[in-house]
């Protein structure tokens, strides 16, 4: 469709006689394309796999795949070498399985991650420390911490046999307390805290017995990478296979068991459909909506190893988990999807990317890749308009691939290595190093004139329920009831599912005019930490639909 709309453009410029008319036709037709996003590459190749990503409060990503399956495309600097007498494929390596991206520079450098960390999961505490969990062969028990720095001297630091239990397609939930619940993992229907209430080596690290996950297992697994996500009253909502409940973690014990979902077709890995948390508003009454997207049927994982590629699933459940008997209400998707990552953008709005229309994730498992981007309008004003498809990519990412939304509302993506090693040539989709940014419609030139900027905002953190104020600019301001303050935690994606991803929008207090093009808003911080646990989040002033960049702020 894209290549069709630049031939047409061409023609009506070659043809049409009047060249002040025909720069202003194609303004308007970029416009069209601008209504759907925008792709760009950022590098061909950053010489390692985007398995996993995490968005860090310095404005730089980390990035890392796994160790497991020989050398990288990038090499380690000043003669540096990973020696792992351990290591499955390689005992010394002197290529790098990790990245350091900085955003505003557009440049990466490598990192020395120590021990496997395949299939691993990720959260970022209240001071901004990114802990890293679990992993393959000798990085099953191990974590692994990276403290942001703003120079080049920060690296990865690990602890060995910190965890009580192997970790490998465990989910990551940072609490409001500031600890990390680490749930599940392959073979393990229990879970874990980081840090663990005995912080003595010697001593043995408590772990919890979740029936829930061994009810959930089926010949597939299907309930690996549960969906985890907290709750404004404190409890977990998990989501294994085709089931879900409400969990009090604190006492370990179920509050409630919602319905389950309709179609009876699993959504955790391997099926690897995705689910968010819909944004929390602290201008209404509190509800809290789960949105869950795509998937796989049943069967489709052995049908895939046979060679029989199945239909992914085109359904979206949501389900309103305050109700007191909530019910699933399902909605169609345009495109079918497994291993679709979903992304809660500036606007409260889902972005569904990445993924295939056939198969499984698993090696080799998917194929049809889906190069179109969907947009889930949360709240449109017209409930029959609920989808739009945006600009399609140049590159499949299926299997291993990843995606993370930045400060300046654009979406990183990377990774697609469905293969058990680097593999770039002879198969059906080669590995892909290259890393690219999808830009959503509303960073289009047309929302310029409604785009805020922030000037000003009160210190460099938001206290819980305390009013903050934010001074912004803008050229066409239309009223306070369109217009609107977020905080967006930084999500760590892999597999399909963006840890610990949550916005919450802030109670408005009003909108005062300044001057000229110069407003202030004044907004209360989260009234709880159950609403938005303590740490760094990028804070968003939306006017009009169209976002402002990002701030970084800490809640605490």
């Amino acid at each position: 469709m894209r290549t069709t709309s630049v031939i047409i453009i061409f023609w009506i410029l070659v043809s049409y006689p009047n060249f002040q008319n025909k720069v202003a036709l194609s303004q308007t037709l970029s416009s069209a394309f601008s209504s759907h996003g925008e792709w760009h590459l950022l590098y061909a190749s950053i010489g390692i796999s985007a398995m996993h990503m995490q968005v860090l409060s310095n404005n730089k990503v980390i990035i890392f795949d796994r160790t497991d399956f020989g050398p990288s495309n990038l090499t380690l600097p000043g003669g540096r070498c990973r020696v792992d007498p351990l290591d499955t494929a390689l005992k010394v390596d002197c290529t790098a399985h990790s990245v350091l991206y900085n955003i505003a520079s557009n440049v990466f450098r490598p990192l020395m991650v120590h021990t496997d960390t395949w299939c691993s999961s990720g959260s970022v505490l209240p001071n901004g420390t990114f802990v890293q969990t679990g992993g393959f062969n000798d990085g099953e028990r191990n974590i692994r911490v990276f403290n942001p720095c703003f120079d080049e001297t920060c690296d990865w630091l690990e602890f060995h046999n910190y965890l009580s239990e192997r970790r490998w397609y465990s989910t990551n939930q940072i609490l409001p307390d500031g600890r990390i619940i680490i749930v599940g993992g392959r073979r393990q229907f229990n879970y874990e805290f980081f840090p663990s209430s005995s912080d003595n080596p010697s001593s043995p690290r408590p772990t919890f017995f979740l029936s829930f996950l061994q009810e959930t297992t089926d010949s597939n697994e299907n309930n690996l990478y549960p969906f985890v996500l907290l709750l404004p009253d404190g409890n977990l909502f998990i989501f294994a296979n085709t089931r879900s409940i409400s969990f009090d973690y604190k006492r370990n014990l179920f509050v409630k068991e919602f319905p389950r979902i309709p179609g009876g077709d699993p959504r955790n890995y391997p099926s690897t459909g995705s689910a968010v948390l819909l944004p929390l508003d602290e201008n209404k009454d509190m509800e809290a909506e789960i949105l869950i997207c795509g998937g796989a049927p049943q069967v489709s994982f052995w049908n895939a190893v046979k060679g029989t590629f199945m239909l992914a699933l085109s359904t979206c459940g949501r389900l309103k988990v305050t109700d007191q008997n909530p019910n699933w209400v399902m909605e169609n998707m345009p495109i079918p999807r497994v291993m679709g990552d979903m992304l809660i953008l500036p606007t409260g709005d889902v972005i569904i990317i990445n993924g295939a229309r056939l198969g499984t994730a698993g090696w080799d498992n998917g194929r049809e890749p889906v190069l179109t981007p969907v947009i889930y309008w949360s709240s449109p004003r017209d409930p029959n308009w609920r989808f739009t498809v945006m600009a399609a990519a140049s590159r499949p990412r299926v299997y291993h691939s990843s995606a993370v939304l930045l400060t300046d509302g654009r979406v990183v993506v990377g990774g697609s290595n469905p293969q058990m090693n680097y593999t770039f040539s002879g198969v059906e989709y080669p590995t892909d190093l290259s890393l690219e940014a999808f830009s959503p419609p509303y960073l289009s030139p047309e929302f310029d004139i409604t785009r805020p900027t922030i000037m000003y905002f009160t210190g460099d953190f938001v206290g819980y329920g305390e009013y903050c104020y934010v001074t912004f600019t803008v050229r066409k301001f239309v009223s306070a009831s369109e217009l609107s303050v977020r905080l967006v935690a930084p999500s760590f994606t892999t597999h399909s599912f963006a840890m610990n991803q949550r916005m919450v929008v802030l109670k408005l207090i009003g909108v005062t005019y300044v001057r000229g093009e110069t407003y202030y808003a004044t907004v209360a911080g989260p009234s709880t930490p159950e609403i938005a646990p303590p740490g760094y989040y990028m804070l968003f002033v939306v006017n009009s639909g169209a976002p402002s960049s990002g701030l970084w702020v800490k809640v605490h």
